[in-house]
């Protein structure tokens, strides 16, 4: 049976999403060193951080993995499709170079999923907006630079080349970019990713799955310690779903 660990903060909705559960175990930990162990441990299939602040457990995952980049996206999903927002860390897509991976990062996670990638990259204004701000014109810049380096990068990888992928700047505008049904939406950077994270998950109430982990092979989602039952149990079953599929790549 598969096993998922969940932290037990002050939100009580965890433990009741816990004992909805039917299909596969459920143990909650309340404290953020329990939930690091569970993460390193092989007899736990995945972990969610449930409503623990979990303030440490990044930052612990980054020094155990020096080598390797760890980003989060967080999973949300609308009327009809689902589609990751990154990136959400406040410290996370500083840069090109940072977003060139966390792109490649979030490929690979929807191609697990078995959805063809549809890339959205925006920025902090539209395309003829240059000369207004000189930060949204580094921003349009980037977003520019960015929708080319990727479209590169895509086309030489040889692994890709039979994938009916899409790679588009939509700028700043957002509301396309998710009428348009891309799958994967690059924010500007961290801390704007979280604002659209905060507006549509908290505020809108649109259901999310949480923030997944990219770099790692083990399953973690970061949940908000703010969700209700129903988004918890929602987190909860897509680290079980992560776990089935992990194990029938392993058969």
């Amino acid at each position: 049976m598969f096993k998922i660990v969940a932290g037990l903060g002050e939100n009580t909705n965890i433990k009741e999403a816990a004992l909805a559960i039917k299909d596969f175990e459920v143990e909650l930990v309340n404290c953020d060193d329990a939930l690091i162990k569970a993460i390193n441990n092989p007899n736990v299939d995945g972990v969610i951080r449930g409503s623990l602040s979990a303030s440490n457990l990044i930052k612990s995952l980054k020094k155990a993995n020096p080598n390797r980049p760890i980003n989060r996206g967080t999973y949300i999903h609308s009327d009809d499709y689902d589609f990751l927002i990154l990136p959400v860390g406040i410290d996370e897509g500083q840069s090109i170079s940072d977003k060139r991976i966390l792109i490649k990062q979030a490929f690979e996670f929807i191609l697990k999923l078995g959805k063809i990638p549809k890339i959205a990259i925006l920025s902090s204004g539209r395309c003829n907006d240059y000369n207004r701000n000189p930060n949204v014109d580094l921003s349009l810049k980037e977003s520019e630079d960015l929708e080319k380096i990727i479209n590169e990068d895509l086309s030489s990888d040889v692994k890709f080349n039979e994938i009916d992928y899409t790679v588009k700047n939509y700028y700043i505008l957002i509301e396309q970019a998710i009428n348009d049904k891309n799958n994967i939406i690059i924010a500007p950077d961290g801390i704007i990713g979280n604002y659209i994270f905060r507006i549509l998950v908290l505020l809108c109430k649109w259901p999310s799955y949480g923030a997944v982990t990219l770099g790692i092979d083990e399953i973690y989602i970061d949940t908000s310690r703010n969700q209700s039952k129903e988004g918890y149990i929602r987190s909860l079953n897509l680290a079980y779903n992560l776990a089935k599929m992990k194990k029938n790549r392993k058969l």
